[in-house]
């Protein structure tokens, strides 16, 4: 008998990617459109520059901290507005359904009202912005109505919803010492280096495990020199942070939640099926049905997040002015939210977009607002400056999207 053929069932394992490897495919990557945060980078070092050389107090301590604490509320509610956007939708009510929570928690916490627990209140003030999201996407999902009329109907009446609650109170002053401290409070200076020196050990875990998990599946993993990189930058970047806001008041308790809830929209982009299936719609919703995933409850779900994390943020900006009164939720709030999502990066052809890209692009509004602000401008060239950054945003944007496409990746 002859003998039965020898198969070779081994798997073949791809070969390391070394360092130099690594760097060329991020030149070849930033040649084809994928720019990542790299525009983001070099307008906030422009934006520093420019600002420094006209007032010497744009790059202190102090102003470093203020930049944290105004930027908060625009960063938490444009993390919401990024997953609306990653769908191809758009949130017009956002603004004023941050004034409802804010407004909401204000009457909850009243001496002379209800007067709930801390807790009970925030947590009440964020379920209602849950069901106002609902409210949105059954709207949009189950009866068609596109987003920008829904939410546009929503920018009117919740701003209405605002008036009514306010009533004749004209404004509020919020006196709870917890909803107050988030943005007048701070860290200790050894409680803010011993948060970070966990955020890096954490992160460096993270990249190690998630390196071993793609070598056990036989697929290609970055070098070392890159996880060490990336955690050395990390280290540094948190530790020029934590040094310089020690330097003044410290590290606001405000800073921290944000960063706790961009972890949490991170993860839940990036590591669950929900995140997956959110980019799937984002890329196309008809092959997302086709593929079995339930785009309506999906959809309805971002709304939802998009809705809470507004309350969230009108609660942080509340904490901040430490009243609320008949104009919450309005002015510049809604605008400079979206524009955060898109100047960070976030694409307005759906799919692209991340949490990073809501804080990158909040930190630059932040600053340009604060700049002016100390060169003593008004509101009409804040606007108008910003309106250009967005535009420049977006130009980018689509000259990326060109390059993409070229390159068989759009």
């Amino acid at each position: 008998m002859s003998a039965a053929p020898v198969t070779n069932t081994m798997t073949l394992v791809p070969e390391p990617v070394t360092l130099r490897q690594y760097a060329r495919n991020w030149f070849m990557g930033l040649r084809n459109g994928e720019l990542g945060a790299l525009p983001i980078v070099i307008g906030l070092l422009v934006i520093a520059v420019v600002f420094q050389s006209m007032n010497s107090n744009f790059l202190t301590a102090g102003n470093f901290v203020n930049l944290m604490v105004q930027g908060a509320a625009m960063a938490t509610i444009a993390m919401g507005v990024v997953f609306v956007l990653l769908i191809g939708e758009i949130d017009l009510s956002l603004g004023y359904v941050s004034g409802v929570g804010a407004v909401l928690t204000a009457l909850f916490l009243l001496p002379d009202g209800a007067q709930l627990p801390t807790g009970v209140a925030l947590v009440g003030a964020v379920f209602a912005g849950a069901l106002i999201g609902l409210l949105h996407g059954l709207l949009i999902t189950k009866l068609k109505i596109p987003s920008f009329v829904v939410t546009l109907a929503g920018f009117l009446g919740w701003n209405g919803v605002v008036l009514l609650l306010i009533g004749s109170r004209g404004s509020i002053i919020i006196q709870d010492k917890t909803v107050v401290g988030l943005a007048s409070e701070f860290l200790l200076p050894a409680v803010a280096w011993g948060l970070l020196a966990l955020c890096v050990l954490a992160y460096a875990a993270t990249q190690l495990v998630q390196r071993a998990q793609r070598q056990k599946n036989n697929l290609a993993v970055d070098p070392l020199s890159i996880i060490v990189l990336r955690v050395g930058a990390l280290a540094v970047f948190g530790g020029a942070v934590v040094l310089v806001s020690n330097l003044s008041r410290g590290i606001p308790y405000v800073f921290v939640l944000v960063g706790v809830l961009f972890l949490l929209c991170t993860f839940v982009l990036t590591r669950t099926k929900f995140g997956i299936w959110v980019y799937a719609i984002g890329g196309s919703i008809e092959a997302a049905r086709r593929a079995g995933i339930n785009t309506d409850r999906v959809r309805i779900a971002c709304f939802m997040i998009c809705s809470s994390l507004a309350v969230t943020g009108g609660i942080i900006l509340s904490s901040r002015l430490r009243s609320v009164d008949s104009n919450a939720g309005g002015g510049s709030l809604l605008l400079y939210s979206i524009a955060a999502a898109v100047i960070g990066g976030t694409s307005l052809f759906g799919g692209r977009g991340s949490a990073r890209s809501a804080i990158l692009g909040a930190l630059v509004i932040a600053a340009i607002d604060n700049g002016l602000g100390l060169l003593g401008l008004g509101s009409g060239q804040k606007f108008v400056i910003t309106g250009l950054v967005l535009l420049a945003a977006v130009a980018v944007d689509a000259l990326s999207q060109k390059g993409r496409v070229r390159a068989g990746k759009g």
